[in-house]
């Protein structure tokens, strides 16, 4: 059984009908749960539109209490459920039809894995860079405030760009765009996102933490579009929000000195060959 969750603030229209679009359309989602953060709930109305045709959404309007938090009260209801495998959509996300029914298969058949990314492109096809290493904070300011040519050699070993993309592999840090998981995993651990995060990191955080009990695969045969904006390369305050996040994430795990960085990242550039 797969269920699946998406949390809206202020969602415009044009991405719910995509993203629920795409859900409605693979036909093996069990339980739809849309998290609202919005300041009232407008989009109540989209259990009753969905439901009509044939997806059962459960809506929960609430306080917003940031990105992992949110997705928190859904993973446990599905883990209560009884659910085998929960997927964690963006709402800038859709797909096609088979998609989830692949993943699925996917996983049956790597019951060593613990989580799933699929090959991710923009709408124009471009391919989006989302196998990383672990981050150094060298690594995230050279991303966000030095211009690309002067860090790009170190930001494409980061962002793994010699792998070639086209072959599954087992990084121990990708992208929470779209976060395929065997809730088995979660569940025997009590492994959730850390609700310390209102939002970013808190995929970084989650992932390292799945990486150490479990493989973290990359699987490029499926792919997804993400229709991604970098809000926090245009908003001040999701740029704060974004800094708050990653302090909190090197305090965490650490700063210069973090063996398990250290060896997870020697660990799958050597498994690359690179």
């Amino acid at each position: 059984m797969l269920t699946a969750s998406v949390v809206l603030f202020n969602t415009p229209r044009s991405q719910i009908n995509a993203l629920f679009g795409s859900v409605a359309a693979s036909g093996c989602v069990e339980t739809f749960f849309v998290i609202d953060n919005s300041p009232n709930d407008k989009w109540r109305v989209l259990e009753r539109e969905w439901g009509e045709k044939g997806l059962a959404v459960r809506y929960i309007h609430n306080a917003n209490l940031g990105y992992g938090a949110s997705h928190n009260l859904a993973m446990q209801e599905a883990i209560d459920s009884g659910a085998d495998y929960h997927v964690v959509l963006n709402p800038d996300i859709y797909f096609e039809a088979n998609v989830l029914s692949k993943l699925i298969r996917f996983m049956d058949a790597n019951t060593d894995a613990a989580y799933v990314l699929p090959r991710v492109e923009y709408p124009n096809g471009e391919l989006q860079y989302l196998c990383k290493l672990l981050p150094t904070p060298a690594d995230l300011i050279f991303r966000r405030f030095l211009p690309k040519s002067w860090g790009k050699k170190r930001d494409d070993r980061y962002c793994l760009k010699m792998s070639g993309y086209d072959k599954v592999m087992n990084p121990p840090c990708l992208s929470g765009c779209f976060m395929f998981m065997r809730l088995s995993t979660l569940k025997e651990h009590e492994i959730f996102f850390d609700d310390g995060y209102f939002m970013y990191c808190e995929d970084f955080d989650l992932i390292r933490r799945l990486h150490c009990l479990a493989k973290t695969l990359y699987y490029p045969d499926v792919k997804i579009v993400h229709d991604h904006k970098r809000e926090s390369y245009k908003s001040r305050k999701m740029l704060i929000c974004h800094i708050k996040s990653a302090i909190k994430y090197f305090n965490k795990f650490g700063w210069i000195f973090d063996r398990e960085r250290r060896e997870m990242n020697k660990r799958i550039l050597w498994e690359i060959g690179k």
